[in-house]
């Protein structure tokens, strides 16, 4: 397969092409549990596999894919014409940022291959975490399992060979309480990077669910007995497990560069930055330190490659509240650097990737992280609050279609008066725009506080593509946020 590959890619090149690559999908498994009050609901099993090819002409990109591969040529000539047709009415010529030819090969971190995992094994794991949340005042109990095993093999004519053998697990447990008006609340825990350094099936540790179960079991219990969220303006200080929708929504989808340049105003809009923000805007205080990190261990947010054959790196996007960098790929890069007249990207930040072989690679959210900072633990922080807001666990998002401003709502909120915790609040919310809320950030918390989320379903594209990816959060406090509006 691979000499076919490469046979065709020189083909194509001898007839005019700049550049052609070749996403080569040998075989992508997905497995899919849910058990709903102790039932199995759900036991979905997927493989597919197929070939992406991109063909560059004259400024122009030709895409085809098929999963069909007795014809390999008629996919590579399917691509080059799809190249000549769009040559034609091309308005800004594509141009690639250089890169280096790689020979590599990656593999994410896994013990235990899910998939070898017995179907009785891993439904008896979400039986237990059924009976862990099977409590007075549950209405309904929610566990969940998902796994992801691909192979990719990218050769593009510049000599770049790269295999990846990628394994992700995720699951969630979910539980849903009525309140005496018959309102519906839900508390939920997300598995992490805390699971364990691996990706594996070794990452479901019963430990660790049976801890938060007993926790998120005990917080619905005061969730449906809680005064409403009262309206006011306050600090508020945001846990890792909302803080992560925060950083996703207001930073990591505002600063996609192909974004940025206008290429999701169709389907998922657009971005408040422009080119010339790059290097000026006070994007947030100084506390505010921001990085796309694909280099972080154990996160689907790394990737060791991206799909233009660009190795991960760990690239700034806000320096101590200064915007400084951008979720970027290698065509991208080259286009703002024309429009602005400037070089505002020197190379690929190599987050390019697609969600199949029968996508085009787009820039996509790596780990996209806030570093911790030195405002001490959670309760430190809340020690040296007066009157605020402590929230957790998303619930529902509203966002600008340039991301300008946000309102959220989250599973569970307590005040905060006069550095103590005080009473659980009922349907907590807060919102405010996106430039004025990141420059109030007052306090980010040190390494103890600062936790990895997991993503399996960042959408966007047009046609769409789903991701998956990491944050890593410490705890944040906002001063001056309006809430329970």
């Amino acid at each position: 397969m691979l000499e076919q590959i490469k046979k065709n890619i020189e083909r194509i090149k001898s007839k005019g092409a700049t550049y052609v690559d070749t996403r080569w999908y040998p075989y992508e498994e997905k497995n899919s549990l849910v058990m709903w009050n102790g039932n199995l609901k759900n036991n979905e099993f997927s493989r597919e596999s197929g070939v992406g090819i991109r063909v560059l002409y004259k400024g122009a990109w030709g895409f085809s894919a098929s999963s069909d591969l007795s014809d390999l040529d008629a996919i590579y000539d399917k691509a080059y014409d799809n190249a000549k047709v769009a040559a034609e009415r091309v308005t800004f010529p594509v141009r690639l940022a250089e890169k280096d030819a790689i020979i590599a090969t990656f593999d994410s971190p896994n013990k235990i291959n899910p998939f070898e995992v017995p179907l009785s094994d891993k439904v008896a794991f979400m039986k237990e975490v059924d009976d862990m949340l099977n409590k007075p005042g549950i209405a309904q109990r929610i566990a969940s399992l998902d796994f992801v095993k691909k192979q990719i093999v990218l050769v593009d004519s510049e000599g770049t060979e790269i295999e990846k053998n990628i394994t992700e697990v995720f699951s969630q447990m979910q539980i849903l309480g009525l309140d005496e008006a018959g309102e519906s609340h839900t508390r939920k825990f997300t598995l992490g990077r805390e699971g364990m350094m691996t990706r594996g099936w070794e990452s479901i540790r019963k430990d660790l669910f049976a801890e938060n179960a007993e926790r998120i079991v005990s917080e619905m219990g005061e969730i449906l007995v809680a005064d409403p969220c009262p309206k006011d303006n306050r600090s508020v200080i945001i846990l890792p497990d909302m803080m992560y929708l925060q950083t996703h929504e207001t930073i990591g989808h505002a600063l996609e560069l192909d974004r940025i340049l206008g290429y999701e105003l169709a389907y998922a809009g657009g971005s408040f930055v422009t080119l010339d923000d790059f290097g000026s805007l006070q994007y947030g205080s100084p506390k505010l330190n921001a990085r796309a990190d694909a280099t972080l261990e154990n996160s689907p947010g790394s990737f060791g490659y991206d799909d233009d054959g660009i190795e991960c790196s760990n690239n700034m996007l806000i320096d101590k509240g200064v915007l400084v960098g951008a979720i970027t790929g290698r065509q991208m890069v080259e286009e703002a650097n024309a429009k602005s007249g400037k070089q505002i990207f020197k190379e690929s930040g190599g987050t390019n990737r697609a969600t199949s072989f029968y996508r085009v690679p787009i820039e996509r959210m790596t780990n996209i992280n806030i570093d911790p900072g030195d405002d001490g633990t959670l309760d430190d922080i809340v020690a040296n609050t007066e009157k605020g807001l402590l929230v957790s666990g998303e619930k529902s998002w509203s966002i600008g279609s340039n991301r300008e401003q946000f309102h959220f709502a989250t599973e569970s909120g307590w005040l905060v008066e006069d550095g103590e915790v005080k009473g659980m609040v009922k349907n907590p919310t807060y919102k405010g725009d996106t430039l004025k809320f990141w420059n109030s950030l007052s306090a980010v918390g040190d390494k103890s506080t600062w936790k990895v989320a997991y993503i399996d379903n960042c959408g966007k594209g047009q046609p769409n593509q789903v991701m998956q990816l990491g944050h890593g959060v410490p705890v944040c406090r906002f001063d001056d946020v309006t809430i329970g509006e």
